[in-house]
C-alpha cells in the first residue's frame, strides 16, 4: 500500500472487538514510533503501553478509549526536549504528535483501527501511572480491531477544504 492510500484509509475507530492485538503487530507499531523524526533527534517522548485490564481501567478514569484492548499513552519528556533558541518553544509536544501519527498509520497498514485521544484528564493519567513531573501525557492512542465498517477512503473530498485553500505559493 502506498502512503496516500494508508493516509486515506485511516479513520477514527470508536468501537473495538474484544480481540488482543498480536505482539508482532504491537512491535511494528512501536518500531514506527522509534523511526519517527524528532527535533535534534533527542527523542523526548516516552510511551506507556497499556494492555492489562487493570491498566485500561486506570486510563478509563481519565478518558474514554472506546473499549480498545490496547492503549499507548504518549508522554513528552520535558527534561530531554529541544528548545528553540529564539522564543524558547519546547518542541516535545510536536515530537509526541509525530510519533503518534507514525504509530497510527502503521496500525492502519497492519489492518488495525485506532483513535487519537486528546480529550482526557492528564492529572489523573499522571497520578494513576505514577509519572514523574517531567513526563507530561500528551495524548493516548487507542488501538485494536475495529467493530464498525471501515470509513470510505474517498470521504476526504467532502469535509475538507480544497487543497487550493490549504496551500499558498509565494
Amino acid at each position: 500500500m502506498d502512503f496516500l492510500n494508508i493516509a486515506k484509509q485511516r479513520y477514527s475507530v470508536r468501537s473495538y472487538k474484544k480481540k488482543t492485538v498480536e505482539e508482532e503487530k504491537l512491535h511494528k507499531i512501536l518500531e514506527a514510533a522509534h523511526a519517527a523524526p524528532t527535533a535534534a533527534n533527542l527523542q523526548p517522548v516516552r510511551l506507556i503501553v497499556v494492555q492489562s485490564e487493570e491498566g485500561l481501567a486506570k486510563i478509563g478514569k481519565a478518558a474514554n478509549i472506546f473499549g480498545a484492548p490496547l492503549a499507548i499513552i504518549v508522554c513528552a519528556d520535558h527534561e530531554k526536549a529541544w528548545v528553540r533558541p529564539f522564543d524558547k518553544k519546547q518542541t516535545c509536544d510536536i515530537d509526541a504528535s509525530i510519533l503518534t501519527d507514525h504509530m497510527m498509520l502503521e496500525a492502519t497498514e497492519l489492518g488495525l483501527g485506532s483513535v487519537w485521544i486528546c480529550a482526557f484528564k492528564p492529572d489523573i493519567i499522571s497520578r494513576e501511572f505514577g509519572l514523574p513531573k517531567h513526563l507530561e501525557p500528551i495524548n493516548i492512542l487507542a488501538v485494536g480491531y475495529g467493530e464498525q465498517e471501515a470509513a470510505d477512503p474517498n470521504r476526504h473530498s467532502q469535509p475538507r477544504i480544497p487543497v487550493s485553500q490549504l496551500v499558498s505559493y509565494r
